[in-house]
């Protein structure tokens, strides 16, 4: 195998090591979308009724994300989370400050929520089937999983490439990351889309603002170090066995 390859390889490699890394951190997070909001006062009854609110399995999509908006809310793949007061008084709330004690309380989405329908009207149920918002949240969930799973198909092949000595099996390794990085790619197309939808369903109350997290940063950092590894293996591959032939058939000659 000539130097050049053997680096381009490596280099592959480690990209597409880090790219896993990455894509993998983002799907087990939950800073994909940040709501910052004032500090809410500190009582007992409404963080109560808030919180029953918030992990309601009767809870729809406007019901949860007015609390998102209101408590400091992040949204992951996986989960919802706001952040609320710590310390409840039952005879009066305390002033407010930037020092109030917090906590982070979290919601998983089950799989009931996460294929169920979107609705025009967020949370009237009457106002019929919104199908594009409804396929945009399905494929921000489906797509990272199968960007990972084709990563790690693409990873087996390539040690089978490795233990057999040839640089040919690497282009379905650079195939299969070409493939990863449009799923990853349309994963973060569809989690934009999607939150810029609903953003037109429900305005964001005054005072609050939003903004996307470090996970969704490392989905799309992840896409194009998906890209370059897939360059990266398809030429190696590619060009060694194009220089191989070339030299068979000069030998033969």
């Amino acid at each position: 195998m000539d130097n050049r390859f053997a680096t381009a390889f490596v280099i592959a490699c480690v990209l597409s090591l880090i790219s896993t890394i990455y894509m993998a951190a983002s799907i087990g997070t939950d800073f994909w979308y940040e709501y910052r909001s004032p500090i809410q006062e500190n009582s007992s009854d409404l963080n109560k009724s808030i919180w029953e609110d918030f992990i309601s399995d009767e809870a729809d999509e406007k019901t949860y994300n007015d609390v998102l908006f209101r408590y400091n809310g992040t949204v992951g793949l996986w989960r919802r989370c706001i952040t609320i007061p710590k310390n409840t008084h039952w005879y009066s709330p305390p002033e407010r400050t930037e020092s109030f004690d917090v906590v982070t309380k979290c919601m998983s989405f089950t799989l009931t929520e996460q294929f169920m329908e979107k609705f025009v009207d967020p949370g009237n149920h009457n106002s019929g089937i919104d199908l594009l918002r409804t396929y945009l949240w399905r494929c921000q969930f489906l797509l990272p999983f199968v960007s990972l799973g084709l990563m790690c198909f693409g990873a087996l092949i390539g040690l089978c490439a490795c233990i057999c000595r040839s640089l040919y099996p690497t282009i379905a390794t650079g195939i299969l990351h070409l493939l990863a990085g449009l799923c990853t790619l349309g994963s973060v197309s569809c989690y934009v889309a999607g939150i810029e939808l609903l953003h037109q369903k429900l305005e964001l109350p005054e005072n609050v603002s939003g903004e996307f997290g470090w996970s969704f940063c490392l989905a799309c950092v992840s896409a194009p170090l998906q890209f370059m590894a897939s360059a990266l293996f398809i030429w190696a591959a590619h060009t060694n066995r194009k220089e191989y032939t070339l030299m068979k058939a000069y030998r033969v000659a």
